[in-house]
């Protein structure tokens, strides 16, 4: 008789802390690739934003996966504080947001999407005198 293991482990709860993970690394890898060909603020922005994501998605978000973070709910029971809740929650909003913020802004100034066009100059510029010629 052969006894089969129910462990969840190919299981989408299983698997997401994993992505996550991978998600917050690959980020990094990538801002920091991208830093490289980049300068000043574009590459500051790029790095805090990849930075503040890498810690959201591979420590914040994998610790609520595995309750270990219990998360905020109104008029919810908790094991320890509802502050403490509360708390990581607003870190947990502080640290994505804001990484994504910055992330994108980053990303939109390395592509040189915030530079405005330089104005043409004119060859001939163009005069309000009368010509002598006409009178």
């Amino acid at each position: 008789m052969s006894v089969a293991l129910n462990l969840p482990l190919g299981s989408i709860e299983a698997v997401r802390p994993v992505f996550l993970i991978v998600m917050g690394a690959f980020l990094m890898v990538i801002a920091w690739r991208l830093a490289k060909t980049s300068e000043g603020w574009t590459a500051r922005m790029m790095v805090a934003g990849a930075a503040l994501l890498g810690f959201g998605y591979t420590l914040m978000l994998p610790l609520y996966e595995a309750g270990i973070i219990e998360r905020y709910a109104t008029g919810a029971h908790y094991h320890g504080s509802e502050a403490t809740a509360l708390a990581w929650h607003a870190i947990k909003l502080v640290s994505m947001n804001s990484g994504w913020l910055f992330f994108g802004i980053g990303i939109a100034m390395h592509v040189r999407l915030f530079e405005a066009p330089v104005p043409r100059r004119a060859t001939n510029p163009p005069t309000l005198a009368k010509h002598e010629s006409a009178a």
